[in-house]
């Protein structure tokens, strides 16, 4: 699925449901030494994924660490996002000559908990979701819109993207969407990036988004 909303470049693997098959490299156990078994899997899964990503870039099967901030640790010229959540797992990655970065995200298709969508989003993003049409739940593509946009942003600066710092405008039609900054750009070859272009699917009962900035 997620395939379809990547750009060129851009080499994907992802899991519904369980692998058995699945598994952690030794210095990965780090990652999951107190995690319930739930987010265990889940980790699992999707560093394997990650794996599997990356051989299709010709790379070899390595440990897939995580930084300070939980950030996953690509091996030396690779962008990459990762992303889990109930019964999916994915992960995307590219050569950074090819792509500046990647961010991706899934999240089951209901409807926000109360109250939550309030915290995530501006009066104007609400006004905007409420003229989109159909049944979606917009809300919530939303909520992953924004966690796909700050997957993109961190790898490129470093720094803390709170929900209020972006806005998103989503377009049904062509099941994408615009992030615009409301903080200072990230510069890029001399040039500010001042938002991001994505796409997302509504499928299996998922929402999935993704950023693929090419170079």
């Amino acid at each position: 699925m997620i395939e379809r909303i990547l750009t060129d470049g851009v080499a994907a693997a992802e899991v519904l449901g369980d692998d058995p098959s699945a598994s952690l490299l030794p210095d990965e156990e780090q990652l999951v030494a107190k995690a319930v078994e739930k987010r265990r899997r889940e980790v699992t899964i999707a560093r394997t994924c990650a794996r599997r990503a990356l051989t299709e870039l010709g790379r070899s099967w390595t440990a897939i660490l995580s930084g300070p901030k939980r950030e996953p640790l690509w091996p030396e010229g690779i962008v990459g996002s990762i992303t889990h959540c109930k019964d999916y797992c994915a992960a995307a990655v590219a050569e950074h000559d090819k792509v500046l970065t990647v961010g991706i995200d899934a999240e089951p298709a209901g409807a926000l908990p109360t109250g939550v969508l309030d915290q995530v989003s501006s009066a104007g993003e609400r006004d905007l979701l409420r003229e989109l049409p159909g049944d979606e739940t917009w809300d919530r593509l939303l909520f992953s819109a924004k966690e796909s946009v700050y997957k993109a942003w961190f790898p490129l600066t470093g720094r803390w993207l709170g929900f209020e710092d972006a806005f998103i405008t989503i377009d049904a039609e062509s099941r994408s969407f615009r992030a615009d900054l409301l903080v200072d750009p990230p510069t890029v070859s001399g040039v500010a990036l001042n938002g991001f272009d994505g796409w997302f699917l509504f499928e299996r009962g998922l929402v999935i988004s993704a950023i693929s900035v090419p170079v």
